[in-house]
């Protein structure tokens, strides 16, 4: 069973389990498809996505006449929030920062890489990070994100020579990967509340089973 965090007639947030597509797709084990499944509804529209290795809050649309509204509410970067907690190999320099980098998505090896100018397929890239405690030479850091590139946060770490524990892709060692989405804030696209979904139990899960 998928944990809910909230829902109501447009929209619902709930916890990805990890080694899960956050997408549609016909050959692999998908989220939408579970809640399809498990909220008995026909519809499910993806409005974000998140790392099949990650875990932690998304959110799903369940009207597909808000969908696009919700897609837009989440990349709207003044009144969404997205945090993520992540476990590093090592210690940053500083407790707090932020990170800038120009990205580039290599499609067809899966890989984000940081570069030095702009050119075709390069993004910029930005997140605020702040040490939360740090143990046996690791540092579990809360990261805010105010782009949403693929593999961002595991890229721009690594680049530093900071991969994500369990990140094998980008040096973190073999394992889980230590990333989790844990919190969501984002205006409704209906009723222009704040909804608020927290979940750092995907995280601290994930720690445990290291």
């Amino acid at each position: 069973m998928i944990k809910i965090l909230f829902r109501d007639r447009y929209m619902v947030f709930c916890v990805k389990p990890e080694g899960i597509l956050s997408q549609d797709s016909e050959n692999a084990p998908n989220l939408p498809d579970v809640l399809r499944e498990q909220l008995g509804t026909s519809y499910v529209g993806t409005v974000h996505r998140l790392d099949r290795e990650a875990s932690g809050v998304m959110v799903y649309s369940l009207d597909p006449k808000i969908t696009g509204k919700l897609t837009a509410a989440f990349a709207d970067k003044e009144n969404t929030v997205k945090e993520y907690r992540a476990l590093l190999t090592g210690v940053p320099e500083d407790r707090c920062g932020e990170l800038h980098d120009l990205l580039y998505h290599d499609a067809k090896r899966n890989k984000t890489y940081v570069v030095d100018r702009m050119r075709k397929g390069v993004r910029e890239a930005s997140l605020y990070y702040e040490v939360v405690s740090v143990n046996d030479g690791r540092a579990l850091v809360s990261v805010r994100l105010f782009t949403g590139r693929t593999h961002q946060i595991r890229a721009q770490f690594a680049s530093r020579g900071l991969p994500i524990c369990g990140d094998g892709r980008y040096g973190g060692g073999s394992g889980r990967l230590m990333l989790s989405s844990v919190r969501i804030s984002l205006l409704h696209p209906v009723t222009g509340e704040r909804v608020e979904a927290v979940d750092e139990t995907a995280f601290s899960s994930n720690e445990r089973r290291e």
